[in-house]
């Protein structure tokens, strides 16, 4: 029986999501359309959006777009002319924001990837205002930042912050940001719907077209109505999560594993470990033969031979010798059990 450890990189869709998506496509019409087939989805698009703000209790507004990735190109490229402000971001973000600030001051972490806040407001002193683009929960490591403190210190420097929620909405507590990017399929949802929370609207300059002037493109209302419907799901299950988590590392670390960022606050969801003496790519093929799904970092890089940017910013040793194992929903204490098993046949 496959054993799927790999929910960072996308989890299974839930059953009621894709009960509400198939829903969607039945009433399926442009909700843009003046006749009643299409107020009728206008009805239904803007319920799901209401569905949505109460799920992840925000009170400002919601861009739904095709991911994160899109959500967070909206907030770096389309901000007003006269609040274009350089960026700051720090050096574990996820290739996505990487990608699209190549001029970013990059903000060092400590070894367990916390941010260096003293040396955050130092660039906050010389460069504001500023955007603060951060990850809430590091894809990699499970990392899970100190947004609370970031946001007084990018608040009273008149600077604005973005956080990519992509790991972590739908699983913990929104925080308090000006501008939130999350991606469905991480929680449940289906593919290709996500979203840009922003708490105002003057913070974007419109380009014309679909949600409000916002994002051009026809609403995809069967796949909005699958996200709010994953996210009214509920996140009961992340207790048994973080005790699997708990259970996998006591284990691990009696077979001589490192578990990466140990003392740092991390996602009950997502852990790095390292394996002393065997390669990522051994391990994962091992792995993989097995019929036990894990990744070595985002999987938006996995495939390249590159080194982890991630666990090279925060001066891991070993660096090629770790793999990342998620836990989802469906996660039993066997999968546990049985990857443990092939942990200690592979580590020899």
């Amino acid at each position: 029986m496959p054993i799927y450890l790999d929910h960072a990189a996308t989890t299974p869709i839930l059953p009621q999501a894709l009960a509400a998506m198939e829903e969607g496509f039945r009433i399926w019409a442009n909700p843009s359309s003046p006749h009643k087939a299409g107020r009728a989805a206008r009805a239904a698009l803007e319920d799901a959006r209401a569905r949505v703000k109460a799920a992840l209790g925000w009170t400002g507004e919601v861009i739904f777009t095709s991911g994160a990735s899109e959500a967070l190109s909206l907030a770096i490229n389309h901000a007003p002319a006269n609040r274009r402000f350089p960026a700051l971001t720090s050096a574990v973000e996820h290739e996505a924001v990487l990608r699209l600030t190549p001029d970013a001051l990059r903000i060092s972490v400590t070894p367990e990837g916390l941010l260096n806040l003293a040396e955050l407001e130092q660039a906050l002193v010389s460069q504001a205002p500023a955007l603060v683009a951060i990850q809430h929960v590091n894809s990699e490591t499970g990392v899970v930042q100190d947004l609370a403190a970031l946001a007084g210190l990018v608040k009273a420097h008149n600077a604005r912050l973005l956080v990519d929620a992509a790991q972590g909405a739908g699983k913990l507590p929104l925080p308090q940001a000006d501008m939130i990017a999350l991606s469905a399929h991480k929680f449940g949802g289906p593919v290709g719907i996500g979203a840009l929370l922003v708490r105002d609207y003057a913070l974007l300059a419109p380009t014309g077209g679909q949600e409000r002037g916002y994002r051009a493109g026809t609403e995809p209302l069967p796949q909005v109505l699958a996200m709010a419907a994953a996210l009214e799901a509920g996140h009961d299950w992340l207790k048994s999560a973080s005790a699997l988590r708990e259970s996998l590392e006591a284990q691990l670390l009696d077979l001589g594993a490192e578990v990466i960022a140990a003392h740092a606050p991390r996602s009950p969801t997502i852990g790095a470990y390292r394996m002393p003496g065997k390669s990522s790519a051994a391990q994962l093929i091992r792995f993989d033969g097995a019929g036990i799904a894990v990744s070595a970092g985002s999987a938006c890089s996995s495939g390249s031979l590159k080194a982890s940017h991630v666990l090279t910013a925060m001066g891991v040793e070993g660096l090629g010798e770790v793999i990342r194992v998620s836990i989802g929903r469906e996660t039993s204490a066997d999968d546990i059990a049985r990857f443990v098993a092939l942990w200690r046949e592979i580590r020899g």
